[in-house]
């Protein structure tokens, strides 16, 4: 099954390509193509940053799949702060060269929404799950287990973008949002589950499973 709204490039970031273009072009045009290249080079890194393949998703009903690309830095039992209960959280976190795209971990219902503002601190340093700009889902899955996923702003970025509302019902590997230029997202399960990953792994949107359900 595949999930893919948009061709090739996330919507999200279709005005900053948009801009980066225009600005490289007309200064090839109306200036000089050797003070272009840098504007060229900016263009072309702005379009990689939005890049957003399809992925497939796997077919182990008891999976636990990546909610982004990027390097899992945090595997450790915790409070979960948003359903105040004890909790795993995994946290992969997003260079600026991450495929950027937010997708459900789990099939199950939006049970409730929160945004908080915040800061912008590095989103490798474990104080930015608590401090940044982040906007969580509690996702109640179809087994009945409780899933909290949150996606936290990083160092500069400065736009958190999520597409879904509480009651809505999200399928594994549906894409629910996008956070602008470097970042992470946490997400916290049941304790009883068996992880899969490792701190330092390389971890891919749907395609990773971090983790099933017993």
């Amino acid at each position: 099954m595949t999930y893919y709204p948009h061709p090739i490039i996330a919507r999200e970031g279709w005005p900053f390509i948009a801009i980066a273009f225009l600005a490289a072009i007309g200064v090839t045009v109306f200036v000089d193509w050797l003070w272009a290249i840098p504007f060229w080079i900016i263009a072309f890194f702005v379009l990689q940053f939005f890049r957003d393949p399809p992925r497939e998703v796997p077919d182990n009903q008891n999976a636990i799949l990546a909610p982004a690309d990027g390097r899992i830095v945090a595997i450790e039992k915790v409070q979960d702060p948003y359903l105040k209960r004890d909790a795993v959280k995994i946290s992969v976190f997003m260079n600026v060269f991450n495929v950027h795209s937010n997708r459900s971990p789990v099939d199950g219902k939006v049970q409730d929404k929160w945004y908080f503002p915040g800061k912008f601190i590095n989103a490798d340093l474990p104080k930015a799950s608590l401090e940044n700009e982040r906007n969580a889902l509690w996702i109640k899955a179809d087994n009945g287990a409780d899933v909290t996923c949150v996606q936290v702003a990083g160092l500069i970025a400065k736009r958190i973008v999520c597409h879904i509302a509480i009651k809505d019902h999200l399928q594994r590997g549906q894409r629910f949002g996008f956070i602008r230029f470097g970042s992470r997202v946490d997400v916290y399960l049941p304790l009883n589950i068996k992880i899969n990953v490792n701190i330092g792994d390389k971890v891919s949107a749907t395609q990773t499973v971090l983790a099933e359900f017993r």
